[in-house]
């Protein structure tokens, strides 16, 4: 099912074009921009936070519109399409933006060229499990997965001793690092769909169970496209992520580049992996999991 948010006509004066007089007297630009969204929450909760607020969308527009002067409507059309898609909760965006002015040199009504984007975002994904045959359930997951994001790297499988929480078994943990196009809140809902096939049951907190999947990471800091976010349901980054050998040592492990944000800075995954220790961590069954989960 795809939900959609549209804004049509939203018009401003822009510069535009290969020609001089173009940029030197401007001219009329109409855009519109449809949006795919999940709408589920905001009908439920009737809440702007659920949403996108086409108003603050229209205002981007019209700034790019009346902004830096560029040859071709194809290269704002993509411009207003990757600022549309800065917006979380936005998958994919369809562009269209007409030049009714065009100097064609012949009778027409518009001008007109569309784009579409689709939400690339990368992620990273923790897999713990203790209960049941973890190790199955972990590669079944990360194939389940596949349905969800674009895998990139997974780590190896590691085993680790339980954190907090009551007497339990130890955890086999992973980390798996790909690009998504659905919303941090789509991504939260399917990562608990998957859970929920795989037989986990919210009781305790830091309880054992047969499969947990968090998202340690929405986005890029290095490139400041991390989403911060702090929801009943989801915080982004993962609060306790830095903290977390359990966590860092296997993130480490998929991606040796990778950074976190932690309280404002941009730290390296590797570096807060040595400064927390690998102690409770070990290397655990021998398995390539983009090969043998899917």
């Amino acid at each position: 099912m795809s939900d959609r948010i549209v804004l049509k006509g939203i018009s401003a004066t822009g510069h535009h074009g290969v020609l001089d007089f173009e940029k030197r007297d401007g001219q009329t630009f109409v855009v519109d921009v449809a949006m795919e969204v999940d709408l589920g929450p905001a009908g439920t909760s009737d809440d702007l936070d659920d949403t996108v607020n086409y108003a603050e969308v229209a205002g981007d527009v019209v700034a790019l519109i009346e902004g830096e002067s560029l040859d071709l409507i194809e290269a704002l059309a993509d411009r207003i399409a990757a600022k549309v898609l800065t917006r979380p909760l936005v998958e994919s965006v369809v562009v269209t933006v007409h030049k009714p002015q065009a100097p064609v040199g012949h009778p027409f009504t518009d001008v007109a060229v569309t784009v579409e984007r689709l939400r690339e975002t990368p992620v990273v994904i923790a897999i713990g499990s203790n209960m049941g045959e973890p190790l199955e359930t972990i590669q079944n997951a990360v194939g389940a997965l596949w349905l969800a994001l674009d895998l990139r790297s997974a780590s190896r499988v590691y085993e680790t001793a339980p954190v907090g929480g009551p007497a339990q078994s130890a955890y086999l943990n992973a980390v798996v690092v790909g690009t998504t196009s659905l919303s941090p809140q789509r991504l939260l809902r399917t990562l608990q769909d998957i859970e929920l096939d795989h037989g986990r049951v919210r009781k305790e907190r830091w309880g054992p169970r047969t499969l947990d999947l968090d998202i340690v990471q929405y986005g890029d800091p290095v490139f400041d496209t991390d989403v911060r976010l702090t929801t009943e349901a989801l915080t982004l980054p993962h609060p306790r992520a830095h903290e977390r050998a359990f966590v860092l040592v296997p993130w480490a492990d998929a991606d040796p580049e990778a950074a976190l944000r932690v309280e404002g800075q941009v730290r390296r995954v590797a570096d807060l992996a040595a400064e927390v220790g690998s102690a409770g961590v070990s290397l655990g069954p021998d398995v390539d999991l983009l090969e043998d989960g899917w």
